[in-house]
């Protein structure tokens, strides 16, 4: 088979950052969950395009559509109704719930708009070329909000799979510290639940 440009997969530039992800996991026999929107399966791909990556990549999903969310994410008729555009707090959310019903160390998510167009209102808070981009462990969370400045759909696409490796890459090599998340328990007082 002759070599094509389309045939390089990933992306050139993913590949060094590939290489740590899957080095980092494997040291510490951590697991990995994906749960993407708008890259569309770009991030899973990725990681699954590292050989040896069975050892590490315990799930992907594309949760593009309220259907997916409500199966996946655990979303409810009140968070559909009440839905203005993705946000850190709603990408940690995402996460969270694939990483604990996957029993991931980690999972990674990300949710925006690639463009070139976004619905309007009530969805005020979606604006094309803009992600938001979440790692959740058990010990904690960090987010990122990407904007690349332009409504390409592909280049997009291209640029937040990219930007939630690199998050993910800077949280397992330590390079960037997780927040704690609190919400109240069964009995008011507060606790971590990521």
């Amino acid at each position: 088979m002759e070599t094509t440009e389309d045939s390089f997969f990933p992306p050139i530039s993913f590949k060094p950052l590939l290489t740590e992800i899957s080095g980092l996991l494997r040291s510490t026999s951590s697991t990995l969950a994906v749960a993407e929107t708008t890259t569309g399966g770009l991030v899973s791909a990725s990681l699954l395009s590292v050989s040896g990556a069975s050892k590490f990549f315990v799930a992907g999903a594309t949760l593009y559509t309220k259907k997916s969310r409500r199966v996946w994410a655990g979303w409810t008729d009140e968070d559909v109704v009440n839905y203005i555009g993705p946000t850190p707090e709603l990408v940690t959310e995402l996460a969270a719930n694939v990483r604990e019903q996957m029993d991931a160390t980690y999972c990674v998510g990300e949710w925006g708009a690639a463009g070139p167009t976004v619905p309007g209102p009530p969805l005020v808070l979606m604006r094309a070329g803009q992600t938001c981009i979440s790692v959740v462990s058990r010990e904690g969370f960090a987010t990122r909000v990407v904007n690349t400045g332009v409504a390409d759909r592909e280049q997009n696409m291209v640029a937040f799979a990219k930007a939630t490796l690199v998050l993910l890459r800077d949280v397992l090599a330590g390079d960037v510290e997780l927040e704690q998340q609190r919400r109240p328990d069964s009995e008011g007082s507060e606790t971590t639940t990521l």
